[in-house]
């Protein structure tokens, strides 16, 4: 799941049914209002017995009528509302739930809601017919290993492994590419609920020691242990409040550079902001407490910190984000005898990416003066230490920084072309040296190698075709399978169509357009978009979305302005006072899929996370009549006191900040949870968020779900479903998955007709 996250962390890549009787009357306007319990009585709290049996009481309310035939209702869980507001520049915003935003861990209150809300939800979504034939698809579909692009030590090959059906991904080694693999690290043994998983890692130059962070329930703070690769011993080092961290490891071995903050207050460590991030050192055997600053935090401005160390270990690179998509650099000589920092970038404003060194002679990616991305040089032992460009930006095509190295004597550059991958070889001294051939179209990641190496791997994946490794002879220029899934889904049935749209303001925007061979009438369509923070949504196999295509269904995803697919003024264009281009976009490409005749007019599913819950939540304001069924995860719907949970300081730089008079304006203009229209006719609407999120706070969801549920906005359903021990969507167990996803799509394959069969 797409997560508002730095630009240097690599981002990974998200719906319905009950009765054919039912769902002849789920759209005719109900004639009395919504029921709301008590929840307009002001200053009146709810007690548990008072919340679930408004939970009961929806459920019988809700399914009994439809069954008999009758225009439905739905008894919400009683809210209480309160009498808090802010003034903005004049204007008086009320914040009647503002009491959710309180820790349910401390809070019995919140605690309660919560719970009458998912006695509400899950007895709804557990009943929808045919829920257990998308849980059995899910299940079958996810059984499958699938490996990631092995990083190679000194003859030891590293890579993680997802094993079917297992709660967590292990990390395996092997001795020689194609050894047999050892277990090394297994995190499914770490919990009996299996929600603690294995986040970043580094292997050690020698491959003598592995760095792991462990994740414990969803949560973004990480801890860092250290184990022995022969023998499998953890040793007693323990890295405490590490969180948007990577590891990298100091050429001689003796410890590993992170990234973390203070230690919070007791009991404050979920809402903690992210104030004094910086970069250390730690040295093995020693405790945390002796760890070197290496990266002090930035005064009054909420910066974040990674570190990379060049393959040859001569060079420490310090990446500082204010999440605008760029980063500043600093370079320390870890070989000179006193070994200083050196800033080589000080602005924010553009990315840059270090793909490999060789000698004193770095190699970058940037969209510095290059808004689709160039290679540049510096040379360290030079006076004036300036950038030289090596090969210019291109026209035609985007650099994807996070796909392109220096391998053996090469420079290995990812393009993409129309949002599909072109891999493309270059001499040091910046020649054209061919292409890598791949199997299809489809979008390359992050290539393993080393300066140097003749050997490197990188993965390969599309719409149509489940991650596999490829392992590159960089000389030959050509492509083996080093690994490969082997999935349960007729790949033969689907087809993958690139389109086109036009959006409100002419803008030409790529949609891609996922579906069975043999379906070619309208048919019930998932529209899935990001739409933020420069990420690219490149082509990738879904398990999720075969499930629902297998079915006759569309899957359908619209690369919109936000994200980074055309470079840097692609995501310029949908950021900050642009955002409503992001919306124009969606909106646009759910008209298409309607006036094409791909979809029915009634017959639209969307889904987002995160950024993307934030779009969901949007546009079925803007546009209600559009939508069959809206699926808004994990996302960000009060955009008015954002900045002021845990990270979302951060992303101030990506929206706006509500203290200034002009943004406060276009955030309100959008605000999910200030632009519902009440009398409106709204799509069926399931909210999903997690308890542990302390990355996109779930307060965001509990306010905006409780604001649909308090005004007539039409008669479907508005649910709210809070899953426990789970966070923004990282380390979350398979089983998890495959109940939400189940969930999520039984809901939209009822409310957009979607017909369900047993598949074998």
């Amino acid at each position: 799941m797409s997560d508002l996250w730095p630009k240097r962390q690599e981002k990974k890549q998200g719906d319905e049914t009950m009765t054919a009787k039912f769902t002849r009357f789920a759209g005719r306007k109900s004639t009395s209002r919504l029921c709301r319990g008590r929840t307009e009585r002001k200053g009146r709290v709810p007690t548990k017995m008072n919340l679930l049996r408004g939970a009961a009481v929806a459920l019988v309310t809700f399914i009994a009528p439809a069954l008999a035939e009758e225009t439905p209702t739905m008894t919400y869980p009683e809210t209480r509302k309160g009498d808090a507001a802010e003034v903005h520049f004049g204007v008086t915003v009320a914040d009647p739930f503002r009491w959710l935003e309180n820790d349910a861990r401390k809070d019995a209150e919140v605690a309660q809601w919560i719970e009458a809300q998912n006695a509400l939800s899950a007895p709804y979504l557990k009943g929808l017919p045919h829920r257990d034939v998308f849980h059995r698809r899910l299940t079958a579909i996810l059984d499958h290993k699938t490996l990631a692009p092995p990083v190679e030590r000194y003859g030891r090959y590293f890579f993680t492994r997802t094993g079917g059906l297992d709660s967590q991904t292990q990390l395996l080694v092997r001795d020689g590419a194609d050894g047999v693999d050892r277990v090394l690290i297994d995190p499914n043994t770490w919990s009996d609920d299996g929600t603690v998983a294995l986040a970043e890692w580094a292997a050690s130059g020698d491959g003598a020691f592995v760095a792991f962070a462990m994740q414990d329930g969803g949560s973004d703070w990480r801890t860092i242990r250290v184990m022995n690769t022969a023998t499998g011993e953890t040793l007693d080092d323990k890295v405490e409040w590490a969180r948007f961290s990577n590891i990298a490891w100091h050429p001689d071995g003796s410890g590993f550079y992170y990234s973390r903050f203070p230690e919070p207050e007791a009991g404050a460590a979920f809402s903690a902001s992210v104030d004094g991030h910086a970069v250390y050192f730690h040295a093995l055997g020693l405790n945390q407490s002796e760890d070197r600053l290496i990266h002090p935090p930035t005064p009054g401005q909420a910066l974040l910190h990674t570190v990379d160390v060049t393959p040859d270990g001569r060079y420490l690179i310090v990446y500082t984000s204010a999440l605008t998509g760029g980063v500043a650099v600093t370079v320390t000589d870890l070989s000179s005898a006193d070994p200083a920092p050196e800033t080589i970038v000080e602005s924010y404003d553009d990315s840059w990416v270090l793909l490999g060194n060789v000698g004193t002679k770095l190699f970058f990616a940037t969209q510095k003066d290059a808004p689709r991305g160039r290679i540049v040089t510096l040379d360290m032992s030079e006076p004036q230490c300036a950038f030289s460009e090596l090969i210019p930006e291109r026209s035609d095509a985007v650099l994807r920084e996070g796909g392109s190295a220096v391998l053996g004597d090469r420079i290995l550059l990812s393009y993409t072309i129309d949002v599909q991958s072109q891999v493309e070889l270059y001499q040091l001294d910046g020649t054209f040296d061919g292409t890598v051939p791949l199997p299809g179209p489809g979008s390359t990641g992050i290539v393993r190698g080393r300066p140097g190496a003749n050997e490197a791997f990188f993965g390969f994946t599309s719409y149509d075709a489940p991650l596999t490794v490829l392992r590159l002879d960089v000389d030959a220029k050509r492509t083996t399978v080093w690994a490969e899934p082997d999935i349960a889904v007729d790949l033969d049935r689907i087809t993958v169509e690139p389109h086109f749209y036009t959006s409100k303001d002419g803008t030409r925007v790529p949609l891609f357009i996922v579906r069975r061979k043999d379906i070619e009438g309208p048919a019930p369509t998932m529209l899935h978009a990001y739409g933020g923070f420069g990420i690219s949504m490149v082509p990738h196999f879904s398990p999720a979305a075969m499930a629902w295509v297998e079915q006759g269904g569309v899957y359908a995803l619209a690369n919109i302005r936000g994200g980074g697919e055309y470079g840097q003024a692609w995501h310029h264009a949908g950021r900050r006072g642009n955002k409503q281009n992001v919306f124009d976009d969606f909106i646009a490409a759910s008209e298409y899929l309607i006036d094409q005749g791909i979809t029915p007019s009634d017959g639209l599913a969307i889904h987002g996370e995160s950024n993307g819950g934030l779009l969901i939540g949007a546009v079925v304001n803007q546009r209600p009549d559009l939508f069959a069924a809206a699926l808004p995860g994990v996302g960000v719907h009060d955009m008015l006191r954002f900045d002021r949970f845990t990270s979302g300081a951060t992303w101030v730089e990506e929206f706006g900040s509500p203290a200034v008079k002009e943004e406060f304006h276009t955030l309100l203009s959008y605000s999910p949870l200030h632009t519902i229209r009440e009398g409106a006719r709204y799509p069926a609407i399931l909210v999903t968020t997690a308890d542990t999120d302390n990355r996109v706070v779930p307060a965001h969801s509990f306010k905006y779900a409780a604001a649909l549920q308090a005004v007539d906005i039409g008669t479907r359903p508005h649910l709210l479903r809070v899953e426990t021990r789970a966070g923004h969507g990282a380390g979350k167990p398979t089983d998890m998955v495959i109940e939400e996803l189940a969930d999520m799509w039984a809901f939209a394959a009822h409310w957009t007709g979607l017909e369900v069969t047993t598949v074998d």
